[in-house]
């Protein structure tokens, strides 16, 4: 192999502009995605300097986000659009836009990659899709209660659970007959939906109540086995990461609840202004990104101090939040 000479002053300088250049662009964090339902953008947030650097237009009321199976895609739903939005999570270039979604509200993908599944709250039905790695193909439409909100399916991808947020019911889907297998009663205003104990176990945030209802789901029936007090207007949850806790938004107390998943108590509490909605937790476990619903803000909690160290102005009605840098499920 022929060798290349430098005179010594050249080197140096090369050596210090390979050095300027590469580093920072590396070290460079993926953005924080949130949703403005009212403006139909995303707002793409940089975390080095807490910049909104740009408002993606996508369709009407963008409310949910998910990423695909194979971390390609971040795929927002844009409920009132008839429509998915796909974005490199990365980079927030737009990637696509597929048509034809009708009300995707709320999505999910099964753990076995084989189904994507699509609440339309406002049309009173839940999709359910083959996924074959790029396109969702359309098997079953199942017209269900009054405003299905959230979805959570189960880790065998047998079973999606689905609240009826208007007609106050949980419902259990066969994935794979795409039948309704049962629905029960629960609180008033039931939303999002998290499962644990191996999913053997339920906990749906009851936002016309305070706090999160608590169902066993292991046998062919659901029973209700009771009910933690978190805070008024219950919302939505996420993994804390530690795979021992998880978070509820209480979007009318304005606060954030830590749940003991194993002792089913909660641990702590964090104030957060502004209509807390949706959350993602920071890859080391110490920062909760959190939507202000009703404030047009991105506000950040810093877990350890218990406070909002900072807020971002994004759009209105800011709903889902997501970054590719958060802790693991």
């Amino acid at each position: 192999m022929r060798s290349i000479s430098f005179p010594t002053g050249r080197l140096a300088a090369f050596l210090f502009a390979c050095c300027a250049v590469l580093p920072s662009h590396a070290a460079e964090p993926p953005p924080i995605f949130v949703l403005n339902s009212l403006d139909a953008t995303v707002s793409v947030i940089d975390p080095g300097n807490w910049a909104e650097k740009q408002r993606i237009p996508t369709g009407k009321e963008p409310h949910h986000l998910y990423l695909t199976p194979d971390q390609s895609s971040l795929i927002v739903a844009n409920s009132a659009g008839d429509s998915l939005t796909f974005l490199n999570p990365r980079t927030a270039e737009v990637q696509r836009v597929v048509y034809g979604i009708i009300d995707p509200y709320h999505l999910r993908f099964s753990p076995d990659m084989k189904w994507f599944v699509t609440a339309a709250n406002r049309l009173n039905h839940v999709d359910i899709y083959r996924w074959d790695g790029k396109e969702p193909k359309l098997v079953k439409r199942i017209p269900t209660g009054k405003t299905p909100s959230h979805i959570w399916i189960d880790g065998k991808s047998t079973t999606a659970y689905v609240t009826m947020q208007d007609s106050d019911e949980l419902i259990a889907v066969d994935l794979a007959t795409q039948t309704i297998r049962w629905r029960t009663p629960t609180g008033p205003m039931p939303a999002d939906i998290f499962g644990i104990h191996d999913g053997k176990t339920l906990l749906v945030g009851l936002t016309g109540s305070d706090g999160v209802q608590v169902f066993d789901v292991a046998g062919a029936q659901p029973k209700p086995v009771g009910k933690l007090l978190t805070g008024k207007g219950a919302h939505a949850f996420r993994s804390a990461g530690d795979g021992r806790s998880v978070f509820v938004s209480n979007r009318v107390a304005n606060t954030i609840s830590r749940i003991d998943i194993q002792t089913l108590t909660v641990t702590d509490t964090y104030p957060v202004p502004g209509g807390p909605d949706c959350m993602d937790v920071s890859a080391d476990g110490k920062t909760l990104f959190v939507t202000s619903r009703w404030a047009k803000k991105l506000s950040v909690v810093d877990l350890a101090s218990r406070k909002v160290v900072r807020q971002v102005n994004v759009g209105r009605s800011p709903h889902g939040v997501w970054t590719l840098d958060h802790a693991k499920i």
